[in-house]
Order: C-alpha cells, then structure tokens, then sequence
C-alpha cells in the first residue's frame, strides 16, 4: 500500500465510523446535552476526566464550555481535572495514579454535578474510580467510550441516571475521532438549549 492510499484508508476508514455512529448515537448525544443543561440550570457544574488523548478531550470540553464555542455568551461552569500537575501528582504519589480523579472529585462534585469522562476503553481504572465517587457525591455521570465499554461496562457502572456514548468502532484513532464530533455536538446542543 502507498502513502496515498494510507491516507485514504484513513479517511475513508473515519467517515465509516462516523456513519456508525450517526445511525447509533444521536438520541443518547441529545439526552446528555440535555442532562448537561439542567444540571447547568440549576447551578451545577460539569467536572471532565481522562488520560492520555481524552485528556485533551476533557480539556477541550470545558475550554469550550469556559470560554465559548461558536457564539458569544456568557462562560458555564466546567473544570477539567486533568489540568494541575501538582494535584495530581501529589495524589498519585501520596495514594495512587487510580486516584487521581476520584479525590477530586469528592472534594470538587456536588450532587446534580456531571461528570464527563472521556475513555476510549473503558479500562482505566482511574476513570473506574471517579465513575464511583461521582456516584457517591450523587453526581450523573456521561462516559464518552469506545471499543466494548471495557471495566465500565463489565462491572455495570453506568447506573440508569447515566448515559454513555460508546462509539461503534474498535480502533482508538477513530473512536478519538468521533468523540471531537460528539464533544462539539454537546457545546452546540448546550448553547443552542441555554441561549437559543
């Protein structure tokens, strides 16, 4: 195969799975948006988590949420608790890198606080865990994942308050790909419900 035809797999292979998922996810990409919203309206906020490439996910997320998408407005309230290096790595030495979301989140979420956490498998267990302390601080929680929902779903984490949008593809390249799509559907939706 030549370069060229590389670089046309690739697209070709990306528009594929969105496809997918444009046929599987749009009612749960709405119901977040919507769950996002409330939470907002009354005087909520949204905590983002994930490691690697999903960390920058997460960051994305609430940069837009903090600043603005596409419209002027006022900013909503979103921290990306992948951002401070000295929180987590004092956590990560003084307990565990599986901790590193969890103990701020329950310092951090309240109920009727999202969390959205961003996990291309489903495996990390630091994701694992802040899936269980949102839960403990009565906080709904939106998992953007992939492949088969790995940890999260083997162990049935996502209770029927929440909501996950596992992208139908089994590569990490195209799920990361489809949860930018999906990242900026949310900020549409929430800006388009909170400012018309």
């Amino acid at each position: 195969m030549s370069l060229q035809e590389k670089i046309h797999q690739h697209f070709n292979d990306s528009i594929q799975v969105k496809h997918d998922s444009l046929e599987l996810l749009p009612p749960q990409i709405e119901a977040a948006a919507q769950t996002i919203v409330q939470s907002l309206l009354n005087n909520g906020k949204v905590l983002t988590c994930g490691n690697g490439g999903s960390a920058g996910d997460a960051q994305h997320f609430s940069s837009e949420m903090l600043n603005r998408f596409e419209r002027e407005r006022p900013s909503l309230p979103a921290i990306a608790l992948s951002t401070d290096t000295s929180t987590l790595t004092s956590i990560a030495n003084d307990y565990s890198y599986d901790q590193i979301f969890s103990k701020q989140i329950r310092a951090l979420g309240q109920a009727g606080d999202i969390l959205l956490a961003y996990s291309t498998s489903g495996n990390s267990e630091n994701i694992v865990e802040a899936i269980k302390a949102a839960h403990d601080r009565d906080m709904i929680v939106i998992l953007v994942s992939g492949k088969d929902g790995g940890k999260v779903s083997a162990l049935s984490l996502i209770d029927s308050n929440d909501i996950e949008l596992r992208v139908p593809s089994m590569s990490t390249a195209r799920i990361q790909e489809v949860h930018l799509v999906i990242t900026h559907c949310l900020c549409d939706l929430i800006d388009c419900q909170l400012f018309g």
